[in-house]
Parts: C-alpha cells; structure tokens; sequence
C-alpha cells in the first residue's frame, strides 16, 4: 500500500503525530511512506527520524492508495485540493482546534491504522463547489470544499448582491457578504454566522448572508445540483471572493457562476465514528453541569 502523508509545517505537534504514524504505518508489510518535499524538511527540523520514508513528492504529480492529513482542518482542504480529482481516500489526523474534518485524534493514532487495515473503516464522499466568472478572470485553484464567501473589501458601506438559483430571481442581499457552502462545510464559516448544520451526505448547499441589513432575511438550503449566479454592487467598485479562505479582489462588474464541482472527495471514517458524535464532542453538546 502506497500511503502519501500531508502535515502542517506551523505546528510542533504534528511531527511528533507524523512519528507515531510512520511507526504505525511500518508494522504493516508492504507499505511505501510518501511525503512532500517541504514537509519532509520541516520533519528533520524537529529530528523526526525520517528513515523509514520512501519517496518524497512536490506540487501535484503523485499517486497513492491512501492519504493522511495531519493537522486542523485548513490542512485537510489544502491537501483535498491536492489530491483533487485523484480519488484518493484521505483521513484526518487533528492536531487543531476544532476539527470536524480532521476529527482523528493523536492519541488515536495506532487504532485509526489498525482500523484502515482491518477494513474498519467506512468514506464518506464530499462534494465541492466551483466558481466560474464570465471573463475566466479567476485563475487560481476555482474550487472550494467548505464554502465560496463574496465580501465586501473594506469596512467601509455594505455590499448589494444580486442573486439568482437557476435562472431565477432570489433576492438582493444587502450584506457584508454571502456564503455558498456546501453541507461540509456548514459546520464551518456560515455555521459561525448562523447558518444551520446539515449533514454531511445531505446533497445540499447553504445559501447564508452575512451580517444582513434586514433581519427577515435567513439561511436558505437548496439541492446541490442547482445553478446560482452572483452579481455585486460596491461602493468602491470591488469585492472579495474567498474559497476556503483564498482571497482575491475582483470588480463589481465580475458575473459569478456557482455549481457543483464535477468530483468529490473521500473522507475515510473509523468504523466507530459518526457526525453525531462529532457534533456532541467538537460543540460540547450536553456538557453542561446541569443534572
């Protein structure tokens, strides 16, 4: 088994976690350790024995039967992104805060590989959104698992956002902004500024405002294989389009096309896991001292 392992280079613990899996990982016969260049270097840095890693990789060119992504879950959508239409289950190792991706604890380390290869284990597919703009004026990576946010720039006057799902007239939204998630990523940026939660097998995007002039207007939910497109007026003429947290500035005359993206990603769960357990651990739900 060829197995890639994705780590944040901004936290200590994980290469202490990235020991306790290499180890994991080597009491298996005939697995090949994968890992990226700059990982591999921020890996001796701390003097993590890195004997026992096969073959090291950088930007997109790779193959792997399974991968590992360690850290929070910014680390988890970044390596998503990397393994992109691959299809290469990946599971998440939580060395964050949260971690409704990445919801494998360090301590759990050497049971979440027993698991993976004892075939306990289960995946769940996650869609992703992709932006299209009408002039191809978005060039970067155009796809989010979380959510797509269009923003106002500055902290100057609100944003008008012109909506419509399908071909069909929704709403102007006088906002800070709008978030387009997916059920993912409702645990996420719009869950924050009170989107509802849905799970994750829900084919369902989130359609929540940010910070709206008008309280009559809420979060809505339509079927993940609907159309929306966006238009904004500013003020200053711009805005903000952020996915996953990526920002670039754009002029207000950019026409936004939202869809669902044409893959998805496998999320590898443990065999004993499941959203509803992640939600009572992550949100501290029933841990209160009432009797």
């Amino acid at each position: 088994m060829r197995i890639i392992i994705f780590g944040n280079k901004f936290r200590n613990e994980v290469a202490d976690y990235t020991a306790t899996l290499i180890r994991a990982l080597k009491r298996h016969n005939g697995v090949s350790i994968v890992v990226e260049e700059e990982f591999l270097q921020f890996l001796k840095e701390r003097n993590v024995c890195i004997s026992e890693i096969d073959e090291t990789v950088s930007g997109t060119d790779f193959t792997a039967d399974t991968a590992f992504s360690i850290g929070g879950d910014g680390t988890f959508i970044r390596s998503s992104a990397k393994i992109g239409k691959k299809r290469i289950p990946i599971i998440g190792i939580n060395a964050g805060r949260l971690g409704f991706l990445a919801d494998v604890d360090g301590n759990e380390i050497d049971k979440a590989v027993a698991c993976l290869f004892a075939g306990k284990c289960h995946i769940e597919e996650r869609s992703w959104l992709r932006l299209y703009t009408e002039d191809h004026s978005y060039t970067d990576f155009n796809y989010a698992l979380n959510e797509i946010a269009v923003l106002k720039q500055d902290s100057s006057a609100m944003i008008s956002i012109h909506t419509w799902v399908n071909g069909v007239f929704l709403n102007t939204y006088q906002a800070d902004g709008l978030l387009i998630s997916t059920s993912t990523g409702s645990t996420a940026y719009s869950m924050s500024v009170g989107g509802p939660i849905v799970v994750p097998q829900a084919n369902d995007f989130i359609i929540t405002p940010v910070a709206p002039h008008s309280l009559n207007v809420r979060p809505l939910i339509i079927p993940d294989a609907w159309e929306i497109e966006i238009v904004v007026e500013s003020r200053n003429k711009h805005f903000l389009i952020a996915l996953d947290g990526r920002n670039n500035v754009f002029n207000e005359k950019t026409k936004l096309k939202i869809k669902k993206a044409a893959f998805t990603t496998k999320v590898i769960r443990l065999e004993d896991q499941d959203f509803f357990q992640t939600l009572r651990s992550k949100l501290m739900w029933g841990s209160g001292t009432r009797k």
